[in-house]
């Protein structure tokens, strides 16, 4: 009686539009129960203006944190020249970024469980303004490195909770394009309705959806509490193997050393750095909207693996080009190669595995580990990152062509890593993926 009542709360306000429709033979009848209908089903939904706004709200997070990240590159010979920094200390200040990442992975999974993931949103802003405004101010390296550690910790938060607040409040035929271009803990069933209802649209009828999802996580949350050691039952252990894989995918391959040492690539292939970003912006933007268009359609594993594969051409162009120069061979072709080689990696980075593999962990995971799983391939992301920005140098140091013709090789498994083990979660609900995954090892 209650449920009913909570239900009607809401819907009976637009009666009109949303509960009552022309069955096209026309009679009246109930939307919800009505068969021959039009009504406006939650996997068809079209995107509603709240919808939109709560997207650019997350793809703001996500715009700061790349930021974050490629900053380094951009400003390394201004720093360096302002503050007299050695060497060793700008990579100091390049790396400690990952180590606020590890931070912020730690705590994302449970802070956006506690205290939601709005609220969630409010914190890593703070972190955010925090960190650029230490930099802003930074009259020595201390101060410089505290605010680059801040602004970690903002990233690293934000890889979890963007993912996860796009995933849960976008119908399933649009999510993929929502989240590549960047939960709600509502508590009280009428709050969760009302929500989802702005979500869908006026006209949506969202009874089914609300009560699926609803007896959905009831069923998750008395089976367990979201604890990490649940993560290690034999029904997860694919998704684990899923969600961690990816991540590994994601950065080993050599993104953070393109994207904290571009201009020391450029620079050593012969490549004016300014000329280098200028070309490397303009193809960027294009690749973006181009994986966000076609990854609803595609698949996201599609997709996915053309971006891996793109990324280890990249790195093998790259790597074949110091071949080139260490052996002096076609010394006007190498700096073309080169170049060649960082667009296409970036490129195919951002095409796909710069979001999908965040998206795909945040539909693979049910709730009742969502949280817990969230952190863990959140802290695997950033220790591999921490991994890769600390040893370029040294890799470049000992070979310039080797170190890309590793990361290509990592790419290469990456794409048979995708293409074994890698789910397709194209045009199902949360639920559905979950509850499909789980059951292979039950």
């Amino acid at each position: 009686m209650e449920d009913e009542v909570v239900r009607k709360s809401l819907l009976v306000k637009q009666e009109a539009s949303s509960n009552i429709v022309d069955n096209g033979n026309g009679h009246v009848g109930d939307g919800a129960n009505n068969n021959g209908g039009a009504t406006v089903r939650p996997s068809d939904s079209s995107a509603t203006a709240i919808l939109v706004i709560s997207t650019i709200v997350a793809a703001c997070g996500a715009f700061t944190g790349g930021s974050v990240a490629v900053y380094t590159s951009l400003a390394e010979n201004g720093i360096i020249a302002d503050l007299g920094l050695t060497v060793a200390e700008y990579s100091l200040f390049g790396s400690i970024m990952t180590i606020g990442a590890i931070i912020g992975a730690l705590i994302s999974g449970k802070m956006t469980d506690v205290i939601g993931r709005r609220y969630t949103f409010w914190i890593l802003d703070i972190f955010y303004i925090m960190g650029w405004l230490s930099i802003i101010f930074a009259k020595g390296a201390w101060l410089l490195d505290f605010g680059r550690l801040l602004l970690g910790v903002g990233f690293g938060i934000t890889c979890y909770v963007g993912p996860v607040y796009l995933a849960e409040i976008t119908p399933k035929n649009l999510r993929g394009g929502f989240m590549s271009i960047t939960q709600v803990k509502i508590g009280k069933q009428r709050e969760f309705e009302a929500a989802l209802q702005r979500l869908r649209g006026v006209d949506a009828d969202t009874s089914q959806e609300a009560s699926d999802i609803k007896d959905y996580t009831d069923n998750l949350q008395q089976n367990s509490d979201d604890k990490i050691q649940n993560l290690f039952q034999r029904k997860y252990v694919h998704l684990l193997i899923v969600g961690v894989g990816l991540m590994l995918v994601q950065v080993l391959g050599g993104l953070y050393g393109f994207l904290f040492y571009m201009s020391e690539i450029f620079n050593s292939a012969g490549i004016s750095s300014t000329v280098g970003y200028i070309v490397l912006a303009v193809t960027l933007i294009p690749s973006i909207f181009l994986g966000a268009s076609l990854i609803d359609k595609l698949g996201r594993r599609t997709v996915l693996m053309v971006s891996a594969m793109g990324n280890c051409l990249g790195c093998l162009l790259t790597g074949l080009s110091y071949l080139l120069q260490d052996y002096n061979w076609w010394k006007g072709v190498s700096p073309i190669l080169a170049l060649v080689g960082v667009l296409v990696y970036m490129g195919s980075y951002s095409f796909g595995m710069v979001s999908i593999p965040w998206i795909i962990v945040s539909e693979i995971f049910p709730i009742n580990v969502k949280g817990s799983a969230g952190t863990l391939c959140n802290l695997v992301n950033w220790f591999a990152s921490f991994f890769v920005s600390y040893t370029f140098n040294f890799l470049f140091e000992w070979s310039s062509a080797g170190t890309f013709f590793i990361y290509s090789s990592i790419c290469g498994l990456g794409v048979l890593f995708i293409a074994k083990l890698v789910p397709e979660t194209k045009g199902r609900t949360l639920e559905e993926i979950q509850s499909s995954l789980t059951d292979i090892l039950q």
